[in-house]
């Protein structure tokens, strides 16, 4: 069921971001056709040759040869408007798919928060935003080096060590994303605090987040490198269980960044 629970969320996000492409070539063909002349294009044979009429509401008038730049328009007047006739088609399909699978797998979670019924669940089940409080909010142990670097305050009201982790503090906070900042997380008899431990708000996997905010130096690129390479052995990979964002002085982390890797694998 978890499987298929996953592989519903994921078609989910893939649908969600197809939508959003199918938006921008709708934009840009609506655009192009309003600037196209008005008139419909017909072409008909005549034997060995082709014959080209324009459409204006119901008059129809040939067009000769040394109007072929008109033809050319009409025609691709008439190309762009069956695409886009394709595209609202695809709009709609997808449209209704996301609407049908809004919120996947939330009817149990609308039936705990239903006064009627959850006097009679509540000592059997809790809402799964109740867990998820408990889970963010149970004491655990936290990264105690260098706490002087800790300067950078979140909306979440974490302090954090960078700029660009309060970002991802506050974008996760926002998104009412689960997480935990710099818990421990032992890999045999290293401990390892990475930046940000997440639950999955839908599926309740667990998902780190490092940020590494000085590739440009030599040294810690090297010493990043290894890290990702001990996680690895621990079957912690990259883009499956484990997120990471990367910077350097002339490319920045920024928030466009962040809220979209937080909607491919939260939402």
């Amino acid at each position: 069921m978890l499987l298929q629970k996953e592989a519903t969320n994921t078609i989910y996000q893939i649908i969600q971001e197809e939508l959003e492409i199918i938006h921008q070539k709708i934009d840009v063909i609506q655009e192009q056709l309003s600037i196209l002349p008005p008139g419909k294009l017909t072409v008909t044979k005549n034997q060995s040759r082709y014959k080209w009429y324009i459409s204006n509401e119901n008059q129809q008038s040939y067009l000769p040869k040394s109007q072929k730049s008109l033809a050319e328009e009409l025609a691709k007047k008439k190309y762009l408007s069956y695409k886009l006739e394709e595209l609202l088609l695809e709009k709609k399909v997808c449209t209704q798919y996301l609407q049908y699978f809004a919120k996947p797998y939330n009817k149990s979670e609308q039936l705990l928060a239903n006064p009627r019924y959850f006097p009679l669940l509540k000592s059997h089940f809790k809402p799964k935003s109740q867990t998820h409080d408990e889970w963010v909010n149970t004491i655990y142990t936290q990264n105690k080096n260098h706490p002087e670097h800790l300067i950078h305050k979140s909306l979440s009201t974490n302090l954090v060590r960078s700029k660009s982790e309060a970002m991802i503090d506050t974008a996760l906070f926002q998104n009412k994303i689960p997480f935990r900042y710099e818990c421990l997380l032992q890999l045999g008899d290293l401990p390892f605090f990475p930046d940000f431990t997440i639950l999955h708000p839908i599926t309740d996997q667990i998902y780190y987040w490092e940020h590494f905010g000085m590739m440009d130096n030599p040294t810690y690129a090297k010493n990043a490198f290894s890290k990702l390479q001990i996680y690895c052995s621990y079957n912690i990979v990259p883009s499956i269980n484990l997120i990471t964002t990367y910077e350097t002085r002339n490319a920045p982390l920024d928030i466009y960044q962040i809220e979209s890797i937080i909607h491919y694998y939260f939402r």
